[in-house]
């Protein structure tokens, strides 16, 4: 009941805190939106909102677990503040610094994803979706693409986790030993999740072909 009630707060103080940062944007008041962001930052997270956006997602990940539990909630309203933070800058005009809030609120998103971390605010798979379609005129960095691989592997986009792979060896970013994990651990599924997941059998078994080729080649 407590953690209900808990959760409940959560939800209610985030969707009030978003209101008022949308209600800031549409009269224009895009700086003061940004202090407070700053002053939610600092005051509900025990961290400070310098430390926040400095830490990886994986350092955030560990702090934010605690007897190997993990916040979600708290690193889905992170994540949340991240985007707006984002949308702000963007509508600015500092495109790198609405870039770096954006892929900031990606690998938070991705992580919690990953970690089947519950709902409590947003769904991180809509954001997911919708922040990679903000992203697409960007080149994204080597760390978050590998991050993506990893994702859509696991949700079981295995056409489109291929593709990223290979963009990935292109950029000597990935090793042959990883990729072919990779195309292994995908011929383990059964046919129907394969077809599914836009790559079917053949092919995967053709990709693994062709980079043994390769490996033997160098």
């Amino acid at each position: 009941m407590f953690q209900r009630d808990y959760f409940m707060r959560m939800i209610e103080q985030m969707t009030e805190a978003v209101g008022q940062i949308l209600n800031l944007r549409r009269e224009k008041k895009h700086e003061d939106a940004l202090l407070f962001i700053d002053e939610l930052l600092d005051k509900r997270f025990r961290l400070s909102s310098k430390l926040i956006r400095s830490l990886s997602d994986e350092d955030l990940m560990k702090v934010m677990t605690t007897n190997g539990i993990l916040e979600s909630d708290h690193l889905q309203a992170i994540a949340v503040l991240m985007r707006q933070e984002a949308e702000l800058n963007g509508e600015l005009g500092r495109e790198d610094d609405s870039f770096v809030a954006y892929v900031k609120a990606l690998h938070l998103f991705i992580r919690l994803s990953l970690a089947d971390a519950e709902p409590t605010i947003v769904e991180p798979r809509e954001q997911i979706a919708e922040l990679l379609e903000k992203l697409l005129p960007y080149e994204l960095p080597l760390p978050t693409k590998r991050l993506l691989l990893e994702w859509q592997e696991a949700e079981g986009h295995y056409d489109l986790a291929e593709n990223i792979m290979h963009e990935l060896l292109g950029d000597d970013a990935l090793t042959v030993h990883e990729a072919e994990a990779i195309y292994r651990r995908m011929l383990l599924q059964a046919n129907e999740r394969l077809e599914a997941g836009g790559l079917p059998r053949e092919e995967i078994e053709e990709g693994l072909e062709s980079l043994l080729k390769e490996q033997a080649q160098l």
